[in-house]
Formats: C-alpha cells, structure tokens, sequence
C-alpha cells in the first residue's frame, strides 16, 4: 500500500475502505452493537473504531482506586449474557465481562484500536459517509466509507475532564488530580487528601484510599443522596446456592431490580417527601453519632433528580464512623500553599487535592458532520426518540438512561437499529432520515433536557451544545427504561422517518 504525505506532514493512504455498518466506540455500547449486528445481521459487513488502546470506554478511562459500577450489574449486564459477578463490581470486573463478550462472540476481528474518527461526510450523490481516521499510535490518516454510521462513543469527553479553575490553584504546593487522569504510581499513603465533590466517583474514591491515607475530607458545596447496596444481593446468593441455571438468575435479578427502580421512581414523582425520608432514615444508622446529616446528606434538589450514589456495603459510612475521612460542606475561597481556604474562613490542610468535579458532555466524540457539504449545526436539530437526528442520514447514537443502567438503553437501541436496517433492505430505500412532520412545523423546540426531570451540573453546563426534543413523539427522550421497554420494540419506522431510493 504507498502512501503520500499530507499537508499537515502527517501520512495517509490513497485506499478506502468500504463498511457497511461503522460503528465509533468499542465500549459497553459498541460492543452490544456489534453482537447484535453479528446475530441479527449476518450478510452485513461491520466495524468497529475506538481512539483507545483498549476495549471498554469508561472502564478503561477510569482507573482510579476503586472504580466500579453505580449500577446494579444484573441490569448493567447484556440481555443476551448472563452477570455472574457480584451485583455491584469494580471496573476490572467489568472489564473482564465485555472481554468475555469479545471472545465468546468472536469480535476482536471487528475492532480497531488507537482508530480516532475526526471527521463524517454525508454524500447524497453516493448514498454514504466517507469517515477520516487519524490513527493515535502512528498519526496515520485512514479514510472508510460507510453506508450506516453508528455512534457508539459515549457521552463525555474521555481526554479532557471538566476542571474549575479556583484562585490559587498554582501556588498549592501539593498534588492536584482529576480522578479521569488518575496518575498510575500515585501514593496517597500517610497523606491528608482533599477530595472536591461528592458524587458517585467521590463516593467511590473515598473509601478506596481511606484505608491507607492519614485522612481523607470530602469537600463539597451542595449534598449527594447516598443510598446503601449488598456487593452480593441475597436473592442473588440464595438462586446460586439452589444451583438455579445462572441464565435464570440473571433474569430474576434483573425483574428484581426493574422492579426496585420502578418502585423509587414512582415514589420520586409522586411522593418525594416519603422517599427523602427513606433515603436519610436508610444513611443515619450508618453514620457516626451525631453526625449532621441535614447539613451534608439531604440535598435541595428532588430524590432522582440526579442520580443517587451507590455506596456497596456502606463503605463510605464505614470510613466516616472509623474516622478515617471526614464530610465538610461549604464553597472555596481559594487554594493555598497548604491547601484549601474555605468561605467560611476555615482551612482544610492537604498534601492531596482531587478535583472529582465531573466532566463535561462531548457530542458525538466531537466528530466534526456535513451533508452534503455542509457543517451540521446539531443545536438546530431535533432527537428523534433519542436514536437519530433530523436532517442527518443514515446515523444513530447510543445515549443511555440516567437513572437505570446504561446497558438497558444500548440493547433496545441496538434492536431498533437492526430492525430499521431490515426494513431498508427489505423495501429497497438505501437512505433513511428523520424529518419534522408538517403537523409539527409549529412544535416548540425545548433544550435538550428537563431541569425538572434531571439536573446534575454535567447536563446543565451542556445544553447549548447539544441538540433539541420537541413536545410530542417521536421528538422525545430521556424516558424511563419502564416506557421504552415498550415503545421501541414496537415503534412505528414510517413516522417520523423518511426514505429515500
């Protein structure tokens, strides 16, 4: 194969590879799309890119001490294989999972590594996509054509986290660390550590380094609500004792726990107080004796108006009661040479900072679209039921629940994609899109979430970036896994949709 050099010095090759299906992202999302394009597909060609070097997406981005799911794994898992794990598990374990995936189903030949997809062109004239690939190891210009293209890439940005910039933070003489760049010979032994936020990475990260630091504080401004959960669920220990068939209990777990979200759900919406009660009542007997669990435990916000943090075993109570970590609830004033001054005036010493202060949501991996020549402006655009967007051919995404596992939402949209890829074939329209109907010409068009409905800072620091929904179907999303389970099995692909020969 020769090669010429590019304009930017770097190498790219005059050959182009045609896929079927492209898939970008070889994590939890990618790799149940490509089992499903394996099994439901079969005279289908498909790929799969991923920038990283490794399978798993998150999983592999975060390797900081203790990393592990907020989800319960029965559900987290895939439909089609069986959890056989603990119900909460760390992320080697998950790791090790999507590994068996991979090798059960044969898809290590469909991936390609170190492969960062920058660019997407809509061709109407040739019914494709030509897609250009820098290759991270060797700076390598590929180009693929496509005639499907299928987001799978996740949500955040995996090589740049969101990081405020407090005054002071450059005269802090110790070490300042986002856990998404968690250094791998940190040592955080015999250190005062600082950890900024209190979500599910704070919550996790927390009692991980507390054994062997001097102490660890978590800082924050606003409360997390926290709910305890067994690593190994007893209904789960009891099946696998009777030596029930593990595909059985996996689906009984998996009612189990639809049926346990549904429950707080419901209650979230139609009886919040009752659930906050339960929520704090469920922490106070964990906590050390007095313990001021209004002030640092009992958020303003609604329960499941952001997600609550799953602690396994109640390790965090656990490092709280031992005293070997510590809850203070204020804003910063600034960074010092020895650590944190408070607006309150008070001065948290530190020899560690850790800034688990979120990341910042990433549309589409940042891959630059046009059709036809033209830059796809997606803040003008419309989510058709949270799979496709209006005007952009041929492409879906996987954007998951915010309250239910991921995998959940990776599975339906997984079906629905094969099932409209048939239907394509079937009637012979090489070109589908989303298109507003005229009885939605006068649709408002409302951001991309509901503040209402869920407003952690992540989704709402985002919103100008994303695209928009609309106030009816099929310009909805960020539904319940209890809806969809329903809706997209059995969605109507001639409303909304429009083909094209």
């Amino acid at each position: 194969m020769t090669t010429i050099e590019a304009p930017s010095g770097r190498t790219t090759t005059p050959d182009v590879q045609h896929i079927d299906v492209l898939v970008v992202g070889a994590g939890i999302s990618g790799i149940g799309a490509a089992y499903h394009l394996q099994h439901e597909q079969p005279g289908r060609s498909f790929l799969l890119l991923d920038a990283l070097d490794e399978r798993g997406g998150t999983w592999r981005t975060h390797r900081y001490p203790g990393a592990r799911s907020d989800s319960d794994l029965f559900t987290f898992g895939y439909g089609f294989k069986p959890w056989r794990g603990p119900s909460i598990a760390t992320a080697d374990e998950i790791l090790a999972y999507l590994d068996e995936v991979i090798e059960e189903n044969d898809l290590a030949q469909y991936i390609r590594y170190r492969h960062r997809v920058t660019a997407a062109s809509w061709s109407s004239e040739e019914r494709r996509y030509t897609v250009e690939v820098t290759r991270e190891d060797t700076g390598e210009h590929l180009r693929f054509t496509t005639d499907f293209l299928w987001m799978c890439q996740g949500y955040y940005d995996h090589d740049k986290p969101f990081q405020p910039n407090w005054q002071g933070m450059d005269e802090f003489r110790g070490q300042t660390i986002h856990p998404q760049q968690w250094p791998e010979d940190l040592d955080c032994t015999g250190k005062r550590v600082v950890v900024i936020g209190s979500g599910a990475t704070a919550a996790t990260l927390i009692p991980a380094i507390a054994e062997s630091a001097k102490h660890v504080t978590m800082l924050q401004r606003s409360p997390t609500f926290f709910i305890s959960r067994p690593k190994v669920a007893e209904l789960a220990a009891t099946l696998r004792a009777l030596e029930i068939p593990d595909e059985w209990t996996h689906e009984i777990m998996r009612r189990a726990s639809f049926a346990q979200g549904e429950e707080l759900w419901r209650m979230s919406v139609e009886t919040p107080d009752a659930l906050r009660e339960f929520l704090i009542e469920s922490m106070r007997p964990l906590l050390p004796d007095g313990f001021d669990i209004d002030k640092h435990f009992n958020p303003t916000y609604r329960p499941w108006q952001q997600r609550l943090a799953a602690v396994p075993e109640g390790d965090l109570f656990t490092a709280l009661r031992e005293g070997k970590a510590s809850v203070v609830t204020d804003t910063i004033e600034r960074f010092t040479e020895t650590g944190i001054r408070l607006t309150s005036g008070e001065e948290l010493e530190a020899d560690i900072v850790v800034t688990a202060t979120g990341f910042d949501l990433s549309l589409f991996g940042n891959v630059a679209f046009t059709v036809d020549g033209e830059p796809v402006d997606f803040t003008q655009q419309v989510t058709y039921r949270g799979i496709m967007i209006t005007g952009v051919p041929n492409m879906a995404y996987v954007f998951g629940y915010f309250r239910a596992s991921w995998t959940l939402r990776a599975d339906l949209v997984s079906q629905f994609v094969c099932r409209l890829l048939t239907k394509m074939d079937e009637q012979g329209t090489p070109v589908v899109v989303p298109q507003l109907r005229p009885e939605d010409a006068d649709m408002p068009l409302l951001d991309w979430s509901d503040p209402e409905n869920f407003n952690p800072g992540y989704v709402m620091r985002s919103q100008h970036r994303m695209f928009k929904r609309g106030d009816r179907e099929p310009w909805t999303h960020h539904k319940e896994y209890t809806e969809e389970r329903d809706i997209l099995p059995t969605a109507d692909l001639d409303d909304g949709l429009v083909y094209r020969r």
